[in-house]
C-alpha cells in the first residue's frame, strides 16, 4: 500500500474523485481535500522517486489539505450575521 501512495497519478486520482464527490455533496468540504492531492502528486511528479517517506507524505497531504480548506472556507463564506429568513410558505 505504501508503494501505491508513493506513485503520483494515485494522487491525482484520489483528487479527481474528491472532486466528483464535491460536485455531488457542494459546500467545500470535499474540495479542499482534492486540492491538497493535486499538490502531492505534483510534488511526487518533481521529486525522485523513493525521497519522501510516507508518514512524511500524508503529513504534507494533511497540512496542504488543511491550508486549502481554510482559504476556501474564508473567500467563500457568506457575508458575516447575514441569515436567510422566509417569510411565506412555499405551500401558500
Amino acid at each position: 500500500m505504501s508503494a501505491l501512495l508513493s506513485v503520483w497519478w494515485v494522487w491525482i486520482a484520489l483528487a479527481i474523485g474528491l472532486g466528483i464527490v464535491e460536485i455531488l455533496a457542494p459546500g467545500f468540504i470535499f474540495l479542499g481535500f482534492a486540492l491538497g492531492g493535486v499538490v502531492v502528486a505534483l510534488l511526487l511528479a518533481i521529486m525522485p522517486a523513493g525521497s519522501i517517506t510516507l508518514p512524511v507524505l500524508l503529513l504534507i497531504y494533511a497540512t496542504l489539505s488543511l491550508i486549502a480548506w481554510l482559504v476556501l472556507r474564508h473567500f467563500f463564506k457568506g457575508p458575516k450575521g447575514q441569515v436567510k429568513h422566509f417569510d411565506r410558505d412555499i405551500n401558500d
